[in-house]
């Protein structure tokens, strides 16, 4: 059973006579041990050594904890790949993750990374109690790995393994994100000059109109109504809009149905259901060929799948497929009879799982998902572009319309009045 982490407070006399005093983070049970580490690094001999409450422990982290900026997935699989490669050519776990904590060249977030983890390998933890104490940043894929690679004694290729796995999931979601970008900019666009209109053009277009007492046709006076409502009540609209956002996202992160009945929606839907589909298959053959492949059973490695997808559709299946295996189902059995799995992905696991090359078969799916998910997400932003273009189009056209046929008329009652005379 590994020793908990302890807080010590000492004081130590150095050899030119000063004293220097400070707090320790230390895994021992004995205080001997930390004396004999004090005077090692100080050269000096310790007068005073205190273990504190655990409790002061989590005050004494508090501040780095909270002032501690978002890890990037990309510095995370750099921390690791370049840690387990040094591991892999003889370098000490602690004399590598130094190595990185004070490179002041490479990426600070692996620097800030490394930092975290040496300060524990100092304390005397090895590097699984370290992800372990560090959840924010070590996915629960991750600790595993890292477990398994200091019991089998391969920790430098769990760790290699653990990087390439998180570039690949990275590698996805920014390609989908990369396709979203160009819409969603020019939605806002669109979304933010037919407001412009609706605020300004529209009100003055209006006053002359009034003016001038032309005759305005349905739409513009439908137009000129919108716009009237959004000028009046444009605070409590923005604030209305605002709110509604905000109880979305509430609602979303804090009620697990709502966001289950999200998800389930985005699954329901032509479009977004395939983009769904084929980035869930691909995460979740990528996420288990790894753990299947590093030695863990296969309902744990379900149970840990489905803790660390964030898709509530998926999640609620795979618990189900779960307690199926448990009862002694078998794997492509139980998806089949849960459902909502693509038939070849059942059928390809099924046969895996019948010639005991279950992880070979997920690979396979992994690479064919992600090849899907790029075709699918590529063909939707080219689909896209002419599609926003036509709304925006469309937009205009119907603002122009709406506005240029009061004043035709009021410039044929103006020519025709110009002839009278």
């Amino acid at each position: 059973m590994n020793a908990p982490l302890n807080l010590y407070f000492y004081r130590v006399l150095l050899p030119h006579g000063k004293i220097d005093s400070g707090f320790m983070k230390a895994v021992v049970e004995r205080e001997h041990s930390i004396r004999l580490r004090l005077e090692t690094r100080t050269a000096g001999t310790v007068i005073a050594l205190k273990r504190l409450p655990s409790w002061l422990l989590v005050i004494y982290e508090s501040p780095h904890k909270l002032f501690r900026k978002n890890v990037q997935a990309e510095d995370l699989a750099g921390f690791l790949r370049d840690t387990g490669v040094m591991l892999r050519a003889g370098v000490p776990a602690i004399e590598a993750v130094n190595t990185l904590a004070e490179d002041t060249s490479g990426s600070s977030g692996v620097v800030a990374i490394a930092r975290n983890v040496s300060e524990d390998l100092v304390a005397g933890m090895r590097i699984p109690q370290s992800f372990e104490r560090h959840p924010d940043i070590f996915p629960e894929a991750v600790r595993n790995l890292a477990d398994i690679g200091d019991r089998s004694g391969e920790m430098s290729k769990m760790l290699i393994e653990s990087a390439s796995h998180i570039e690949r999931l990275t590698a996805i979601r920014r390609d989908i994100t990369t396709a979203l970008i160009y819409p969603i900019i020019v939605m806002m666009t669109i979304f933010g000059v037919g407001l412009f209109w609706l605020y300004y053009v529209v009100p003055n277009m209006a006053l002359l109109f009034k003016q001038m007492n032309a005759k305005l046709p349905p739409l513009t006076k439908w137009l000129i109504s919108v716009s009237d409502v959004l000028v009046n009540y444009l605070f409590l609209s923005a604030f209305l809009f605002v709110l509604l956002i905000v109880i979305v996202i509430a609602a979303y992160n804090r009620i697990p149905n709502f966001r289950r009945k999200v998800h389930e929606g985005l699954h329901a839907l032509p479009v977004t259901g395939k983009i769904a589909t084929a980035s869930g298959m691909a995460f979740m053959t990528e996420h288990l060929s790894i753990l299947v492949k590093a030695g863990i059973d296969f309902i744990s490695s379900i149970d840990i799948l489905a803790r660390t997808t964030t898709d509530q559709y998926y999640r609620a299946r795979l618990l189900r497929i779960r307690d199926g295996v448990a009862r002694g189902e078998g794997i492509g059995a139980a998806m089949r009879r849960v459902g909502g799995f693509p038939s070849m992905v059942v059928r390809m696991i099924s046969i895996g799982e019948e010639s005991g090359s279950i992880d070979q078969q997920l690979d396979q799916l992994a690479e064919e998902y992600k090849k899907r998910l790029d075709v699918l997400v590529k063909t939707l932003s080219e689909i896209l572009k002419p599609l926003l273009i036509l709304i925006a189009g469309g937009m205009f056209i119907f603002l122009i319309v709406a506005l240029l046929f009061p004043i035709y008329d009021l410039v044929r009652q103006a020519s025709g009045g110009a002839m009278g005379r």
